[in-house]
């Protein structure tokens, strides 16, 4: 079992994650990104948006908005379906989620008259209620229910209500889809599990429209296809497994669901959902709207409702499983080192450039000449702080793939040395010879891929 706490520790003092608002004592369930978070997550979304947008065709990205209107989650299903159960310690006041408390996620519960009790204070719990997970505002000065609004519980909505613009500015034959990347917000009774349940995310979205007797060919295929790509990332197989969801456990728009889940340091849990959401949203938003958001097809002459398919994956839980997946602890000449061994494609800073000695003007002058050369195709970091074995390790612990070395023979043959992450060996090469080696080395196999 990987240690989360000092996971976290290193991702912090890294400048990977912060904790928002720690000055003022932190909000929990909300978490900022540092600097090399930043470029971690967008290489996450682009190469997901390579996967699922530029590599296909009939595929359409949009950006919708993050507030909606009430009529909007009342057509949806948010307003009615959308809560949790919520209990409450009548004498700490800690609230919990029902059914987290009673699966055993806070240990084993004691009884008294056959009811729980708190697991911190042992006090009377409330009986349940239920829980509505959308945050509410109100759209101008006035608090009335007609300027009532929400933040997004999640993006798919935007891709509902913009269905008939898609038709109409885009002209698509089905099957063909509408993705979209952004932030949503729930508000969890119990957020936790650092960046697993939280308050405010980023979700990365496909809703695939498809002629309803093509629907379960479809759901089979996403399913294949997002758990392939994990692959692709680097996952290990035995760390991915699918859930199938009974019939009594579907959300109420699902015919079919299921989960691609990752083994967090809790166990098996959900990384992406894939979900036949039939033809559901679309029928409830023509209806509360009024607008026919049918489709015509041109083969049989009639109109009718998509189905729709919709892969879903929480950005953040994705990063998280990352992080999990690919940090190690090994000994280089019996000294301890902590690193995380990104694939090269997926590393925040690619190749970094240092001088062997940071006292001497002729190597840092050729050791930024050659940061200058690489930074113009890679994410470059140059760094001449501390010994060369301790700027080597700050660029293990980040993740770092390659760094290149300046030396004094650099100055006489123009080569230098490449030191890999993983097996830090070292090699020389010709200057003008690494853009062509990094981008080798760093290119995605899922780029390969057939799509």
């Amino acid at each position: 079992m990987k240690d989360l706490e000092k996971i976290i520790g290193i991702l912090k003092q890294r400048g990977f994650i912060y904790q928002s608002q720690e000055i003022y004592g932190g909000l929990r369930g909300v978490y900022d990104y540092g600097p090399l978070g930043v470029l971690l997550k967008n290489k996450v979304k682009n190469l997901w948006l390579k996967d699922i947008v530029f590599q296909r065709e009939n595929i359409f990205l949009i950006e919708s908005s993050i507030l909606g209107l009430r009529k909007t989650y009342e057509a949806s299903g948010h307003l009615e379906h959308f809560h949790d159960p919520l209990i409450e310690c009548k004498s700490c006041h800690q609230r919990f989620r029902a059914d987290h408390l009673l699966g055993g996620e806070y240990g084993e519960i004691k009884f008294k008259e056959g009811k729980a009790l708190c697991p911190f204070c042992q006090g009377e719990l409330t009986e349940e209620r239920t829980f509505n997970l959308m945050f509410k505002t109100y759209i101008g000065p006035v608090e009335e229910l007609a300027a009532e609004a929400y933040l997004r519980p999640e993006t798919a909505q935007g891709m509902f209500y913009n269905f008939k613009n898609i038709l109409n500015s885009m002209r698509p034959k089905l099957p063909f889809g509408i993705a979209q990347i952004g932030k949503a917000f729930r508000n969890e009774i119990t957020p936790k599990n650092f960046l697993f349940r939280l308050r405010e995310f980023e979700q990365m979205e496909l809703e695939f429209f498809v002629k309803p007797e093509e629907a379960e060919k479809w759901f089979n295929f996403w399913v294949e296809e997002r758990f392939n790509w994990y692959l692709k990332l680097g996952f290990k197989k035995e760390n991915l497994k699918k859930y199938i969801y009974p019939k009594e456990e579907l959300a109420h728009y699902s015919d079919a669901t299921i989960d691609i889940q990752y083994n967090y340091p809790f166990g098996f849990k959900e990384l992406e959902g894939i979900a036949n959401r039939t033809n559901y949203d679309l029928r409830r938003h023509s209806e509360y709207s009024g607008e026919d958001l049918t489709y015509f097809d041109e083969e049989k002459k009639e109109k009718y409702y998509p189905y729709v398919i919709e892969p879903s994956v929480g950005i953040d839980r994705l990063l998280f499983a990352i992080f999990v997946e690919f940090y190690d602890e090994d000994e280089i000449d019996q000294e301890k080192r902590n690193v995380f061994r990104f694939p090269p494609f997926l590393a925040p800073i690619e190749v970094a450039v240092f001088p062997l000695l940071s006292n001497r003007e002729v190597l840092v002058k050729k050791s930024r000449e050659v940061y200058n050369l690489v930074k113009k195709d890679f994410i470059a970091l140059y760094d001449d702080s501390g010994s060369i074995g301790k700027r080597y390790r700050r660029q293990d612990e980040i993740g770092t793939p390659f760094c290149l070395t300046i030396d004094f023979q650099t100055l006489e043959d123009n080569t230098l040395t490449i030191r890999d992450r993983d097996t830090t060996e070292q090699v020389r090469i010709k200057i003008e010879e690494i853009k062509d080696f990094l981008k080798d080395k760093l290119r995605w196999a899922g780029e390969d891929s057939n799509l």
